[in-house]
């Protein structure tokens, strides 16, 4: 029986679903916005919220807990300078998911993550 263990498997073990998540949060700390499944997407969502959060409280233990989750400096550097400014008065809520449909190979049910204040323009621009 499963009985109160939350979250969600995703057919891998633990250090290896930790190792995934830890990516797919500083890619999507670093782009914006990513595509991925529908599962991973909501298990993902948890962890960014929180990184988030950490941001907003801005002292240095949260600079270092945001570190030993991300361990990309750059990555924590933006979350904690560009993005605290933006949602310091948002109260929750920072990503949002898109269903886009399944995927043709498997037809597993894929969705876009990205953060509220996302926009294409901002994107666009500095890839160039």
């Amino acid at each position: 029986m499963r009985h109160r263990k939350a979250g969600r498997r995703l057919g891998r073990t633990s250090s290896h679903k930790k190792a995934m998540v830890r990516n797919m949060v500083t890619s999507l700390l670093e782009h914006e916005r990513i595509v991925t499944t529908t599962p991973k997407a909501k298990e993902v969502r948890k962890v960014a919220d929180k990184m988030i959060t950490l941001a907003k409280r801005g002292d240095l233990h949260a600079r270092r807990q945001a570190l030993s989750f991300i361990q990309d400096k750059s990555i924590v550097a933006k979350l904690f300078d560009k993005l605290r400014e933006e949602y310091m008065d948002r109260n929750g809520g920072y990503t949002r998911i898109i269903q886009t449909g399944n995927r043709r190979g498997d037809a597993a049910p894929m969705a876009i993550l990205e953060l509220v204040n996302y926009t294409e323009d901002d994107q666009d621009s500095a890839d160039n």
